[in-house]
């Protein structure tokens, strides 16, 4: 018989081909420019130095391999700090931004430490870069493996989620503080955080050379490699390596995965009038898309400049990094910022079968993760329904890719707002967005919903906000989105008034309960489940202040919403009917089975759907012929603003019902988590206006 021995625990060290490589007693300093004339390498001894203690020049004879240029630089290692310099051509009109005076952050640096420091010569210098050894004990720790259909998304800020002193944590703010909050974030239900970027970015915004307001929200980049040094406890360099990989590996234990919101679509360094940190100083014209000959920066980020993605060597570089966070960091899957500029070409034209967007779904290291798009950019495409293209494919890797389903927010805030019109769109949503998936032969699961994310108001905003209040922002309110489909119900802001209050809890109640009974992935904001605000702000990105930041203490006074999102995830994660791998048909399987879904109006009918009456009920089935398929699950809402009787439908007046949930109820009896509620005495059943109901079939 074979026998199979033991062998160590594998460990994924393997030397990047680019960067700081720790070999041999010494470290390899590896480094591409195709048009540099000259290249240096700068050591530190200490953070704070202004000026390096060793410089080393690149022999171009014998330290240059094509354009990669690479020097062995014996007995040092793990902890120094270094920078690149390059000389070169300095003809911005053409592209070219070689400045053999600025120092650069490499590409491919594992950790950064230390701030900005203003040069005498006027020229910022920018964090340090760290050699890195990336050995850890994961203690057997590997990808948890979910199934996309069965997660319940958890977007945060790694800051903001525990930086308040009312998080009572003894690490505010940092990959720690998450650690302190695992209890909290096991109890709500949720299988996977995603986390708002975590690689590194400046602290502060970099308007032309000049440091300015915080950078909050951390969607600024400055090195893909290398997790962000602000959230680290430790103040040695390299800390937050380790640190960040305590928490993913704590976070796995607990269950929950770890997806990272990640930004290949520009950089910090801006357009032609931002400083040169790292890739303008290396090559400009292969790490940028240009325009006009070379002499300016396209835009399709909004933020000043676009990453060239699916040039062959920023191919690369992104796939060696999506590589780099799965296997150091344990990294479960991805978010992709503005996702469709990495379907643009070399010259910025949206192109079908993007090189670089069909490879991450075919890269076999990436295999095991969750791939996410937001499905658009800042320069008009709007992908939402075809990203990567699926629909031209048949393999089922060419339709790996999830996608943040904007029309899905949009949809479910005009139903619950009241619109005329909505009813089509709201139930579309519901069952799980067949009309923008189908067709290329996803899933359901292919659809992110989502009713708000970092960008625009919180849940609790949403319901008491018609305008954008973002005056602290310092750009006159002119910043963020004007189109919110937001409600105040008569009051801008908060409100002593417990009706008015009662109501926009109903709306909070009913959104949240919409998100966890539509077919598709829900993705909830940190903090939606206890009310958190931004007092009105839609685009809190430069708030890194108590606008931002969970305030805790809602967490016990909004302890009955609290409960209520608690029961709701753990009903998803039980009930299979409300989370199928396959769109629902409305076409019965069998002469005396049900169809999958049905739909009906509030005289328990067949829908008109070209009607103006927006109150609905769905009936849901069991699936046939799987075990354990699920229950009969009926959803009656009422979005209108008077209150409405409902008449069940015949083909439901033959089960026994249990109430799971009504809106419109005060907590404890709003939601029962056992689904042991009341059973309806009879056929008709009336709603409070704005209100939902959920009721599940018992033996």
């Amino acid at each position: 018989m074979l026998m199979r021995h033991p062998h160590p625990e594998l460990q994924f060290t393997h030397f990047l081909p680019y960067g700081a490589l720790i070999h041999d007693g010494g470290v390899q300093f590896v480094v591409f420019s195709r048009s540099a004339t000259e290249m240096r390498l700068l050591l530190y001894d200490r953070v704070e130095d202004r000026d390096p203690c060793d410089v080393i020049e690149f022999d171009r004879e014998t330290d240059r391999w094509g354009d990669v240029w690479s020097v062995f630089v014996p007995g040092v290692g793990d902890g120094q700090l270094y920078h690149f310099q390059a000389e070169g051509p300095n003809d911005p009109q053409h592209g070219q931004w070689f400045d053999g005076e600025a120092r650069l952050i490499d590409p491919y640096a594992k950790a950064l430490v230390g701030e900005f420091q203003p040069g005498d010569d006027g020229i910022i210098r920018p964090p340090k870069c760290v050699v890195v050894e990336e050995h850890f004990d994961w203690e057997g720790d590997r990808h948890l493996r979910q199934d996309l259909s069965e997660s319940i998304i958890y977007e945060m800020h790694v800051r903001g989620f525990t930086k308040s002193e009312s998080s009572g944590v003894e690490h505010p703010g940092t990959y720690l503080g998450v650690i302190e909050k695992i209890p909290y974030l096991k109890s709500l239900g949720i299988t996977a955080v995603e986390l708002m970027p975590v690689h590194e970015f400046p602290i502060r915004n970099i308007h032309g050379k000049v440091l300015e307001r915080p950078n909050y929200w951390g969607y600024d980049p400055m090195a893909f490699f290398a997790p962000h040094r602000g959230y680290a406890v430790g103040e040695e360099p390299g800390s937050q390596v380790r640190e960040f990989k305590e928490m993913v590996k704590a976070l796995h234990q607990a269950g929950i995965e770890v997806i990272l919101d990640v930004v290949f679509n520009h950089t910090c360094e801006g357009n032609e009038q931002g400083p040169v940190l790292s890739f303008k100083g290396l090559e400009n014209r292969v790490y940028y898309m240009l325009g006009n000959g070379g002499s300016c920066y396209s835009n399709y980020s909004g933020c000043g400049n676009t990453i060239n993605g699916n040039h062959p060597i920023v191919r690369e570089m992104i796939f060696y990094c999506l590589r780099h966070w799965v296997h150091n960091y344990h990294i479960d899957g991805f978010r992709f910022d503005l996702a469709s500029i990495l379907s643009r070409d070399r010259s910025g034209d949206l192109i079908p079968n993007a090189p670089l967007v069909e490879a991450i779904a075919e890269d076999p290291m990436l295999a095991d993760t969750k791939i996410i798009a937001e499905a658009w950019d800042a320069a008009g495409a709007y992908q939402v329904g075809s990203f990567g293209d699926a629909r031209w494919h048949d393999t089922a890797e060419d339709k790996r890719w999830a996608e943040w389903n904007g029309r899905y927010r949009d949809d479910v805030r005009r139903f619950w707002k009241g619109e005329f019109g909505t009813l089509g769109d709201f139930a579309m949503r519901l069952s799980g967005s067949s009309d923008l998936y189908e067709l290329g032969g996803r899933t359901p699961y292919s659809s992110i919903n989502f009713v708000t994310s970092h960008d625009g108001f919180p849940l609790n905003d949403l319901v008491s906000y018609r305008e954008k209040h973002n005056e602290a922002n310092d750009e006159d309110n002119r910043d963020g989105d004007n189109h919110n489909n937001s409600e105040n119900y008569g009051v801008e802001g908060p409100t002593d008034d417990p009706e008015l209050d009662a109501l926009r809890v109903r709306q909070i109640k009913n959104m949240l309960a919409t998100l966890m009974l539509s077919q598709g992935v829900p993705m909830v904001v940190a903090g939606d489940e206890c009310r958190r605000t931004q007092q009105g702000n839609n685009n809190a990105y430069c708030q890194d202040n108590e606008v931002s930041w969970l305030d805790w203490g809602r967490v016990e006074e909004n302890a009955g919403l609290v409960r209520f999102f608690k029961a709701l995830t753990h009903f998803r994660r039980e009930e299979l009917t409300v989370r199928r791998k396959h769109f629902l048909s409305g076409i019965p399987e069998t002469d005396d089975a049900l169809p999958d879904v049905s739909w009906f109006n509030a005289l328990g009918v067949a829908v008109d759907w070209s009607g103006v009456d927006t109150a609905l009920i769905c009936l849901l089935t069991p699936c046939e012929g799987i075990v354990n398929g699920g229950r009969e699950v009926m959803i009656l809402a009422n979005p209108t603003s008077i209150g409405r009787e409902f008449m069940l439908p015949a083909v439901a007046k033959g089960l026994r019902w249990r109430l799971f949930l009504d809106t419109a109820a005060e907590s404890p009896y709003d939601i029962y988590p056992e689904v042991d509620g009341p059973t309806p005495v009879s056929g008709t059943l009336a709603l409070t206006d704005r209100s939902m109901r959920c009721y599940v079939a018992t033996p």
